[in-house]
């Protein structure tokens, strides 16, 4: 239903909304309903860079250690990342685009047989045992069959994961609700999908959606018919503006020019994969400048840096910050699209206070 919102009402709403105030972790976690993984660490996890500022006393490392003890799961929704376990049933079974030949299959009964018996399976186990040797990899490398073939086990949802044991998953049998494909089944799924990636990171311009929508085909590939159909159910039922040629959608329920959507004063610096920022076309739209993540750019060819982390004040992103650490202590470089930093005393406060956050979030407990 249109609405009479503005560009500065979708950007205080698109801060407001999912910067909200810190709680415990399985309660943002199920707020947020998905957040992305990555492993690189500059300077810590982009889940553990995502979850410090809305986790209270949240510290690096946190998700991994209480993993096994939250109703959470490692599993794929557009990307790769961690979800409350309800979620799993919208996906699996999960049927995939490319099926195993029989000799693939095989492996895969045995290497399951071979978890059930042990309970729990560091692939390292699955590899002295078994001898699968090296193959492929999807970037034209070479890798351990074994971690190849139990990344595809996981991935068509034989094994989760239990833990991480220094970062390595470690497996064990999963198991499922009773499933139900029956063609309205699968429609209340894809329809549950797309509410979730609204939901997530609402407000949405129409092309970014619709880009959303096809990457749902990575988490749940055998409801892509379903999702398209949601899809166009989902933009007459949702509620939506049009601003300067481009429609933006959100949940029905809610309203960006609520004052429920206040921001305060704070600095911010957010992971490259946090919800603000993530949807690059809604970034360019709602803040007027390019911002670009460099990890895998050659070094004479990056313009932010390495890892660069986008750097949030009040509702404006300003610019961006390297942060390293030098015996335990931080070392930050900044960058502004304004070319200087922000005048006055209110943003150096506010920009101290994050890095003395930024400071305690990587202290260890």
């Amino acid at each position: 239903m249109p609405t009479e919102s503005s560009l500065e009402d979708l950007r205080r709403y698109a801060v407001a909304r999912t910067l909200f105030t810190p709680t415990t972790l399985p309660a943002a976690i199920q707020r947020l309903g998905f957040v992305q993984a990555d492993p690189i660490r500059a300077p810590a996890r982009a889940q553990d860079l995502t979850l410090r500022h809305r986790v209270k006393d949240y510290r690096a490392g946190d998700l991994e250690r209480r993993y096994a003890r939250l109703a959470i799961d490692e599993d794929c929704f557009v990307n790769y990342g961690f979800l409350p376990r309800e979620h799993l049933a919208l996906m699996h079974p999960r049927q995939p685009r490319k099926t195993w030949n029989a000799e693939t299959r095989r492996k895969a009964a045995d290497v399951l047989a071979f978890v059930r018996e042990r309970g729990v399976v560091h692939p390292r186990e699955v590899e002295q045992h078994f001898a699968h040797g090296r193959v492929q990899n999807y970037w034209g490398g070479s890798s351990n069959a074994s971690t190849q073939l139990l990344d595809g086990m996981h991935y068509r949802g034989l094994l989760r994961v239990k833990r991480r044991d220094s970062g390595t998953r470690v497996y064990e049998v999963a198991t499922h609700q009773p499933s139900d494909d029956s063609p309205a089944a699968s429609a209340r799924c894809a329809a549950a999908l797309i509410a979730l990636v609204l939901r997530k990171y609402a407000p949405l311009p129409a092309a970014s959606l619709t880009y959303l929508a096809r990457l749902l085909g990575y988490g749940a590939p055998h409801l892509a018919v379903q999702t398209q159909a949601a899809l166009r159910l989902a933009r007459e039922h949702v509620a939506s503006c049009r601003i300067d040629g481009t429609t933006w959608y959100w949940p029905a329920d809610e309203n960006p020019r609520s004052r429920r959507y206040a921001v305060d004063d704070s600095v911010r610096l957010l992971a490259p994969f946090d919800p603000v920022v993530w949807d690059r076309r809604r970034f360019a739209l709602l803040w007027d400048w390019t911002y670009k993540f460099e990890a895998y750019t050659p070094p004479a060819r990056r313009q932010f840096g390495y890892y660069a982390l986008p750097m949030l004040w009040r509702d404006q992103v300003i610019g961006w910050a390297n942060v390293s650490t030098r015996d335990a202590q931080l070392d930050a470089t900044f960058g502004y699209v304004a070319g200087a930093t922000p005048k006055g005393a209110a943003f150096r406060n506010a920009l101290d206070e994050e890095l003395q956050r930024m400071q305690q979030f990587l202290s260890p407990r």
